[in-house]
């Protein structure tokens, strides 16, 4: 009896240990599977139709022989873009390092009756740098940038990027106006006028001093905010229908030094903050207002990241620009975070608790700052962010951005239905924050009055149902955007409607038939384009 015993002690030890061994070894491949940065581009597929309206082309009869003089990277193939939604068939791919193979490629394309898409990084999400059977301009390694230190502006050609150009003016500039992070190409950023971390300085528009830009018939024209305007308002935040830009001058800016602070308030209470400290206070150089996705609190309580400025410039030896830390770890919180309650309450108890132990405080105080144990940062380095941890190799899913622009006095209600909407659906809310926005002035406009923006990191299943729920899902957000007089942004996926569109950007039959006077043969276009001239009724 006693041996008995002992063996079943032992049979049972062994199953235990089988049991923690195993759980240990799913423990430890869950996690090195989370944290694993991509291995290539996601390509899932292609969400097929907008509205019910079917995007994808007959491949082209009779295709024309790809001229052996231009710099092919791809003759024929696929393309998509950062939502790996949009797998589109392509005519080829040329890689642009000089003025003469824009000229050249649409020479090619106007006599061969093809198409011409121009692309960069391509982080939009709907197809809004490529179509079926285009000619597609990649723009990435046409990208000098010159500064003139006495002017102080930057001249650059479109595929420059923002990260390098960070990189070039550390540590005596800064960018003026750009993204939140720094992964886009500034081409890209003119096209759909973006707008970052700078509340004061608004979009990039706002920076540009002027742009030369090649038509679609090969002729070279110049433009700025009062010469030629016209063609301005239409090529930024023009999704590249009207023309490819060669070379843009933007205003920089001091790398001024900040005191980097932050705070929990209600977001209920956000817009009273911001009348009353970040409106008035002309020194807080820049801010971000980040909102809770925990189920306890959920887009209820906001962390205000502020950076008051406390030197123009800063001391001497300042080290090079750092890429981001702890990126493994970030990316297994933001993974996890996509499992539900108990990992988004984890995400948020990191972000207001842990964070800020491990700020980087790149700028030595001095007597002269008298900042005493104050965390200093130049305006560069926050502004230096290219979120690797949010890219993974999870092939079977995919996070799409969303921005949804509100006028100002509608904030809490917006906030207030909007938060019930994405608390009643399924999919993984993995990033909330809010923006400020000025009154712009370009032709298809997001902000026709001041605004505050929220912005969405959404991820959901690549297949048919996680697009079905994504679809549902951003109706339903722009449908209560609409409500409340506001607008949705464009470079993301084409799940809206033809009375959302109109609905959100009126002016959008006018924009159409501006572009057909400067493209009369529309040869630069997108399945975006397709797509919201099917919409508005001029195909």
């Amino acid at each position: 009896m006693i041996e008995q015993k002992g063996f079943r002690l032992s049979r049972r030890l062994l199953l235990g240990a089988a049991v923690v061994g195993g759980a240990m070894l799913w423990g430890g491949t869950t996690v090195a599977r989370l944290a694993r940065g991509p291995s290539g581009q996601k390509n899932a597929g292609r969400i097929a139709d907008i509205d019910g309206i079917s995007l994808p082309l007959r491949p082209l009869e009779n295709a024309p022989a790809h001229d052996p003089s231009l710099p092919w990277s791809a003759k024929g193939g696929d393309i998509n873009d950062a939502s790996g939604l949009s797998m589109t068939p392509v005519y080829g791919v040329v890689e642009v390092r000089e003025e003469d193979h824009v000229a050249k490629a649409l020479a090619f394309a106007r006599a061969n009756g093809l198409k011409v898409s121009v692309a960069a990084v391509r982080h939009s999400m709907g197809g809004h740098a490529f179509d079926d059977n285009a000619l597609v301009l990649d723009m990435r390694a046409f990208n000098k940038v010159t500064v003139d230190t006495a002017a102080k502006t930057m001249t650059l050609q479109p595929g420059a990027c923002w990260h390098d150009i960070q990189n070039l003016l550390h540590p005596r500039f800064a960018v003026k106006a750009m993204q939140s992070t720094d992964i886009f190409s500034v081409g890209g950023s003119l096209s759909v006028n973006a707008h970052g971390m700078d509340h004061q300085s608004g979009s990039v528009a706002s920076s540009i001093r002027s742009m030369r830009v090649m038509l679609a018939d090969g002729s070279v024209t110049s433009c700025t905010p009062t010469e030629n305007a016209e063609l301005f308002r239409h090529v930024v935040g023009g999704y590249g229908l009207f023309g490819v830009v060669l070379e843009a001058t933007l205003d920089i800016v001091d790398n001024a030094v900040y005191r980097t602070s932050r705070e929990i308030i209600k977001s209920d209470d956000f817009p009273k903050f911001f009348a009353e400290v970040l409106e008035p206070n002309k020194d807080i150089g820049l801010f971000y207002g980040h909102l809770s996705t925990a189920p306890g609190n959920f887009l209820e309580d906001m962390i205000v990241y502020r950076y008051d400025k406390v030197a123009d410039q800063p001391p001497a030896g300042q080290p090079v620009l750092g890429e981001p830390g702890s990126v493994e770890l970030k990316r297994v919180i933001m993974n996890l975070a996509k499992w539900g309650d108990l990992f988004q309450e984890l995400k948020w108890f990191t972000e207001k608790t842990l964070e800020p132990k491990f700020e980087s405080c790149t700028v030595a105080r001095t007597a002269a700052m008298g900042e005493g144990e104050a965390c200093l940062v130049t305006r560069n380095n926050p502004m230096h962010d290219s979120v690797p941890y949010l890219f993974n190799d999870l092939v079977d899913e995919t996070d799409i951005l969303h921005e949804y622009f509100i006028p100002r006095a509608a904030y809490t209600p917006f906030i207030a239905e909007a938060r019930e909407i994405l608390r009643n659906q399924s999919l993984p809310v993995l990033n909330a924050s809010v923006r400020i926005v000025h009154k712009e002035d370009v032709a298809l406009n997001y902000a026709p009055e001041p605004a505050y923006s929220l912005v969405l990191y959404i991820n959901q299943p690549t297949d048919a149902g996680g697009n079905a729920k994504m679809r549902a899902l951003t109706r339903a957000l722009i449908d209560v955007t609409t409500r409340h007089g506001g607008r949705f942004f464009l470079p993301y996926q084409l799940h809206y409607t033809g009375k959302e569109l109109l609905a959100s950007y009126p002016e959008l039959p006018a924009f159409l038939a501006k572009k057909r006077e400067y493209d009369p043969e529309e040869l630069f276009s997108s399945t975006f384009h397709r797509a919201i001239k099917a919409l508005s009724g001029m195909a």
